[in-house]
């Protein structure tokens, strides 16, 4: 059976509830849902791009955390609130991976914790 290391970084608020920033195992890292949140736990950021590129940097920080990167996420599935939305979320996303394209899903939600406006969650390869 694979081992399971729990990520943690003190660079992130503690969680909130029941579960882990993320979970590596083997070659994969498989990261929480991720709002836009700063140390403090509070939700930052009023636009929709301005919290998709928080939230894509509290990832970052789990993948370092997990010996992985953002050049290593295989994978996102991601929640917006106002699916109108997804021009500025794409373009926060596009300017946050560059060049790597991760396969992705994007989903529109009736709501999120803290009333986010975006939550991203991931898979990377270490």
């Amino acid at each position: 059976m694979a081992s399971l290391t729990t990520i943690v970084s003190p660079e992130l608020a503690p969680p909130g509830g029941w579960y882990s920033f993320g979970i590596a195992t083997g070659d994969l890292v498989f990261c929480a849902g991720a709002i836009a949140v700063d140390q403090d736990g509070k939700v930052v950021g009023g636009t929709v791009g301005e919290q998709t590129k928080k939230v894509i940097e509290n990832l970052e920080v789990v993948l370092k955390a997990a010996g992985s990167s953002l050049d290593r996420v295989v994978k996102t599935l991601c929640f917006l609130v106002d699916i109108d939305a997804f021009a500025e979320f794409n373009e926060a996303y596009a300017e946050m991976f560059g060049s790597h394209y991760p396969a992705r899903s994007t989903v529109a939600v009736a709501g999120l914790v803290k009333d986010a406006l975006v939550e991203i969650e991931c898979i990377a390869v270490r």
